[in-house]
């Protein structure tokens, strides 16, 4: 009798992923490439030993696809930002032109102060 293990590693509509979990291997591979040591990205993504490891050998034999992968879900990711920014354009100016409520005006001012410092309005 063969006993076959549960994959560790699938494919979703987020893209390739850890199995059982909702945490994909570009988050695991962002914080990797940036620095991060394995026991605080376990820690900060709520990872076994196990799943981290082996998330992090899918990568390592498998650079090219999971990059490729990635890249493909980042266009995705953006061509959805601009579709909803776009159907969703007037409806934001809307809701922008909307004074703030009675006794909110100093808090209101402060956000439209940190929203140009941004450089999120005009």
């Amino acid at each position: 009798m063969t006993i076959t293990s549960k994959p560790s590693i699938i494919h979703t509509e987020r893209g390739l992923t850890i199995s059982g979990t909702r945490i994909t291997l570009y988050d695991v591979m962002d914080y990797f490439t940036t620095g991060w040591p394995p026991h605080l990205i376990k820690h900060w993504l709520p990872l076994t030993e196990s799943q981290l490891n082996q998330a992090l050998d899918y990568i390592k034999n498998n650079r090219s696809e999971v990059e490729a992968e990635y890249q493909k879900v980042l266009r995705e990711t953006e061509e959805l930002r601009q579709y909803y920014e776009e159907k969703n354009r007037e409806h934001f100016a809307k809701i922008a032109q909307i004074p703030p409520k009675p006794g909110q005006e100093e808090i209101y001012a402060k956000l439209q102060a940190c929203k140009r410092k941004l450089g999120l309005t005009t």
